[in-house]
């Protein structure tokens, strides 16, 4: 016997017994019900098994001539891909980036040694101060600071009035953890001067700021227009592999690349991550406004639903989402929404909650709702016969 085996073999020569295979967690029912769910308001790449996520390259051919030779540290599709962005975005340069962690912290470092100040201004809730275990002050040596403590973007008095310098402002459009909340344009355009009176730069943490363009009203390069600098993602709403760029100027971003490669993110070859990037500026961007506008329809007939259904209380937020994401909140334990949510998707077919449910203080929670393509094909009747069955399951009726 091989040291460090046991024996399972019962003593009469029968075949060793098996453990019991364990539960799923709730996680993997969830993704279950999800992936076998006939209807939901979005199928989303990243949880798909793996062959059927590189079928995504199987149009690698129409967003870029495969003949070219696959890249090195950045360049080729790489650099085909920061000049679409750069395009895109009205900028005259982008960097491509692994993560758009390290993309925020490369740009607002290169900020800081221009201004001289290292501090940033930002909102509690921004992806670095909630998602990335202290990074700016860790790893880049940069100082946040908070305000705005409501769950909105500041104002511009709130950038007037704050009570240190700062160097840069950074703004998250939309505000995630607030529940994808944007700002008018105006006021978008007042706290981006309000910040300039200041000497500040603007640097937008844009991970979403594809899908911005309906609310706004404005084209992708007006509204980038009002920043020294943007992040985006190419994953969140493209549904790529992976990958963000920053775009600005050209001398920030030719700084920037150097940082990247002393960050560890020249990365030898990134061609499926790119071309995936590519693909989706071309199959999701231009969809992207759909979504909205029917995110929006989708949210009104969840209200509809859940008070059809019995519940006393419930919150969607924002009313009129602002992108293709909003809220939902719930006065019930997050465990039991999130069953309840489960079972429904494995009983009906139907999927409606597919997200994760956080809670939110005793027996509070909340679970975000992406609309992508998928949701096109519900109506509004739809929409409110699924919220009204997930409410009367809630509630026992």
């Amino acid at each position: 016997m091989i040291a460090g085996m046991t024996d399972t073999a019962d003593h009469d020569g029968t075949e060793p017994r098996t453990e019991e295979a364990a539960a799923p967690t709730p996680r993997e029912r969830r993704i279950a019900a999800w992936r076998n769910a006939p209807r939901v308001l979005a199928r989303l790449g990243f949880l798909a098994p793996l062959r059927e996520r590189l079928t995504l390259l199987e149009a690698a051919g129409d967003a870029y001539d495969l003949d070219e030779t696959a890249d090195l540290y950045g360049n080729g599709v790489v650099e085909a891909l920061e000049r679409r962005v750069a395009g895109l975005l009205g900028t005259e340069a982008a960097a491509f980036f692994p993560t758009g962690t390290m993309a925020q912290q490369v740009a607002l470092r290169c900020w800081a040694g221009r201004t001289g100040n290292p501090v940033v201004a930002l909102h509690p809730l921004s992806h670095p101060e909630v998602h990335e275990r202290n990074a700016f002050s860790q790893v880049s040596g940069l100082r946040p600071v908070r305000f705005a403590n409501e769950p909105r973007l500041p104002t511009a008095e709130e950038v007037r009035d704050f009570e240190e310098p700062f160097g840069a402002l950074m703004l998250e459009l939309p505000l995630r953890d607030a529940g994808f909340v944007l700002p008018t344009w105006d006021e978008l355009t007042e706290v981006a001067e309000a910040a300039r009176e200041r000497d500040a730069v603007v640097h937008f943490d844009g991970a979403r700021l594809w899908e911005c363009t309906e609310h706004f009203e404005k084209p992708l390069e007006e509204i980038v227009g009002l920043a020294d600098s943007v992040y985006v993602s190419f994953y969140k709403s493209l549904d790529a592999f992976g990958g963000a760029a920053l775009a600005g100027p050209a001398s920030l971003v030719e700084e920037a690349k150097t940082w990247r490669h002393r960050y560890g993110g020249a990365v030898f070859q990134q061609f499926p991550t790119a071309l995936s990037a590519l693909i989706g500026l071309d199959r999701e961007l231009p969809r992207l406004p759909e979504y909205v506008r029917h995110a929006r329809v989708v949210a009104a007939a969840l209200r509809e639903g859940l008070a059809a259904g019995g519940l006393p209380w419930f919150r969607v937020h924002p009313e009129v989402p602002h992108t293709h994401d909003f809220q939902v909140w719930l006065p019930y334990e997050a465990e039991f929404a999130a069953e309840t949510a489960i079972r429904a998707g494995e009983e009906t077919g139907t999927m409606l909650f597919a997200n994760h449910w956080d809670p939110k203080g005793p027996g509070l929670a909340f679970t975000e709702v992406y609309v992508r393509a998928a949701a096109l094909e519900w109506t509004a009747d739809d929409v409110r016969g699924a919220a009204a069955d997930f409410a009367r399951r809630l509630t026992g009726a």
